[in-house]
């Protein structure tokens, strides 16, 4: 046995080292090169920053019984035309020597190889000697290119090969990208090669070219290439999503060594790994959940939360349980986590047995045994997030996501815990979306999936309400701003990750549902003074970074710099849709609101209702459509105090109001006694735009944007 462990031990090493021998300059620029003598570029291109004469993309998958080696590389050939093109390349950098992430651990080290050639103007190549010339500066390799030119072509490549061993299944990242690139391309080509155990799922689309299979001459064995010419560049505009209107290709490869391994992929996969899979039908989705989710969990946790509580419906159980769920199963946890990360102590030894979800299908798992056991109808949705295209094209099993509705009378849609999940809202990205809905009957078996359209939000849902008080200093140098912000539905979430820290939720949890904190679980009484001492310092020096980090915030919305401020939470807003975020702020401006003009002095009032988007030249002439985040609105309301001994004149031109069926810039303005109020409300009406309606956005984007450059006059009486 020991010899057979030595010879196959052997050959491993003689087909790595097969492999590792590869001449990389040859298998880039050698005689099959067939681009090393291109150097012109088509006239209609001649006025673009630079153009991609050739780019290639190669991928190599291999094994030996669990040993699996993962080869991948890139190369262009790029021409510069301007002073922006040749900064860009005038610089390299990478990690020659890594240890893969890939399976359950690396077999030696990988590598990665670069090469670089520079084509001057008249013909002449000059070899960059990266190994000479490289620099190690932050643990990367760092290479300048000296003397580069416009006119010049710069011809690189990467070459990286990563062993790792893997004796599970195993899904490699998968790859989703335009057939384009930031330059014109004159042409491309997509290579990779693949063997018995990988199963690939590759599709193109939106006009892209499809794949084609290389005769190998050996049935293990196969290669496959994606080519394509005259590719004009990508324009990546706001509010655009590229894998929706670009041509594309989107694939992933699956290392699954027998039918067993297949089963329990976390991909949707072809019946044999010969086949590409391009399409994931109605009946994939079905037979993937319907062995992934089965009822499942201890629910002892559940039942002491509700004994002796009454409720006026299933919604409201569900509601009450999904929150004490959060804490329980996840915000429970949060503290031990951070207290494990800063090396105070080992927490999780505290813990008999603990629960805690990790993931979207423990979430799932554990729900569907609930609202099995309390006789609540439920259906599993699968759902793809809107910038990945529809549900229709489907191929890449990470994207998928998976929510459960509950089919109450209102019926609630609960997804995968983040500390900041309702009950009653689930991820934008799949609102307004096609996706499939699994029917399980009495709670424990899928029995169908229908097509349905997930719910939308409005405008009126995902509100910010911003209510400021601004008082000018006596000496006219500056303003003092109380301001109150409340943010609704998806408002709220970007605004809770920045401005809620562990510290501002977790407390309120363990109060709220009366479990234990986790400093009280310490028995011993010594280190459990030790241990409060260390994580009371951890937390007041997060403090102090959270100060930072809301100034900061602040100062970036105005885009001024700000003084003497303060941020006090008045609502975490983690409890539903409708319950607000929050926060109370108290701060300075100086010196950018306020200019002298004689004895009057100008106010740039309009820059209180914070920065707002200029749609320059480039902008307006997009030929995109344009895809929102989400209907959303923006309300503020502004009050003024006009300094004793002044008048204000200019209010005229505060009153706007554009609005149209995009959306909309209302601004009213109102005086009483030396009170100036200003309430101004900026909303996008809809997930999605027609290029045709493009127009109408601008009209009351540049409607708000001008209201920021608006003035008025203190005049002195």
């Amino acid at each position: 046995m020991k010899k057979i462990f030595l010879f196959l031990f052997s050959l491993f090493t003689i087909c790595s080292l097969a492999q590792k021998k590869i001449d990389i300059k040859e298998f880039f620029w050698g005689k099959n090169d067939q681009f090393k003598s291109v150097t012109s570029i088509p006239d209609k291109w001649k006025n673009e920053s630079a153009v991609i004469i050739y780019k290639y993309k190669y991928y190599n998958y291999h094994k030996f019984g669990a040993n699996v080696t993962y080869t991948s590389g890139i190369r262009k050939r790029i021409k510069l035309l301007d002073e922006a093109a040749v900064k860009e390349f005038s610089e390299f950098s990478f990690k020659d020597k890594f240890y893969s992430t890939k399976g359950m651990f690396s077999l030696g080290e990988g590598s990665n190889t670069i090469g670089i050639k520079i084509v001057k103007s008249d013909g002449k190549e000059i070899e960059v000697d990266v190994d000479k010339n490289a620099k190690v500066i932050d643990k990367e390799k760092k290479i300048a290119i000296a003397n580069l030119e416009i006119g010049d072509i710069i011809d690189f490549y990467y070459y990286s090969v990563e062993p790792f061993k893997s004796i599970f299944e195993f899904g490699f990242d998968p790859e989703e990208v335009p057939l384009g690139d930031v330059y014109p391309t004159m042409e491309m080509k997509l290579a990779f090669d693949t063997e018995n155990d990988f199963f690939v799922n590759f599709n193109t689309y939106n006009g892209a070219p499809d794949l084609i299979e290389i005769p190998t001459g050996n049935s293990d064995e196969r290669k496959y290439e994606l080519s394509a010419k005259d590719i004009e560049k990508n324009e990546f505009p706001r509010w655009f999503y590229p894998l929706v209107e670009l041509p594309c290709y989107k694939f992933q490869v699956f290392f699954a060594r027998s039918g067993k391994f297949e089963k329990r992929a976390d991909a949707f996969l072809s019946e044999k790994e010969k086949t590409i899979k391009k399409t994931v039908t109605k009946e994939d989705i079905f037979n993937y959940y319907d062995e992934k989710f089965r009822a499942n969990g201890d629910l002892s946790e559940i039942h002491d939360f509700l004994k002796g509580k009454n409720f006026s419906s299933d919604e409201e159980k569900v509601r009450e349980v999904y929150y004490f769920a959060r804490h329980a199963f996840f915000t429970k946890y949060l503290e031990a986590v951070i207290v494990n990360q800063a090396n105070i102590f080992n927490p999780f030894e505290l813990y008999r047995n603990p629960i805690f979800f990790q993931s979207e299908d423990s979430f799932i798992r554990y729900f569907m045994e609930f609202l099995k056991k309390n006789n609540i109808d439920y259906d599993i949705i699968v759902a793809t997030p809107n910038f990945n295209g529809s549900i229709d094209d489907l191929l890449i099993q990470k994207n998928v996501k998976v929510l459960l509705k509950v089919n109450t009378k209102s019926p609630l849609y609960m997804e995968y815990f983040s500390p900041f999940t309702s009950a009653d809202q689930f991820n934008y990205n799949l609102e307004n979306t096609k996706a499939f809905s699994l029917q399980v009957s009495k709670g424990k078996k899928i029995i169908d999936a229908d097509k349905i359209t997930l719910p939308s939000s409005t405008y009126q849902d995902n509100v910010s309400k911003i209510i400021s008080s601004v008082t000018i200093n006596k000496d006219f140098t500056g303003v003092s701003v109380k301001k109150e912000a409340a943010y609704y539905g998806h408002m709220k979430e970007n605004e809770q990750s920045d401005k809620l820290y562990f510290f501002d939720y977790v407390y309120e949890d363990y109060d709220k549902y009366g479990t234990p904190k986790l400093m009280d679980m310490v028995r011993n009484k010594k280190k459990q003074e030790q241990y409060e001492k260390e994580l009371d310092a951890l937390i007041n020096k997060l403090k102090d970074q959270q100060k930072e980090a809301f100034k900061k915030s602040t100062a970036d919305d105005y885009e001024m710099e700000i003084d003497d401020h303060k941020l006090t939470i008045k609502n975490n807003g983690r409890f539903g849709k409708k319950s607000p975020l929050v926060f109370e702020e108290d701060f300075t401006i100086k010196n950018n609101l306020i200019k002298k003009a004689g004895d009057n002095y100008l106010i740039e009032v309009g820059k209180l209702i914070t920065s707002q988007i200029d749609i320059n030249k480039k902008e307006k002439e997009r030929k995109n459509n344009i895809y929102m985040v989400y209907p959303r609105a923006f309300e503020n309301e502004i009050t003024l105090e006009i300094p004793e001994g002044y008048t204000v004149a200019g209010l005229e031109k505060l009153n706007k109001k554009v609005e149209n069926e995009t959306g909309g810039f209302v601004s009213i303005t109102s005086l009483n006694g030396n009170k100036l109020t200003i309430k101004t409300n900026k909303y996008y009406k809809n997930y999605y735009e027609p290029n045709s309606n493009w127009n109408k956005m601008i009209d009351f984007l540049d409607a708000a944007y001008q209201f920021t450059q608006e003035k008025i006059l203190l005049k002195k009486n």
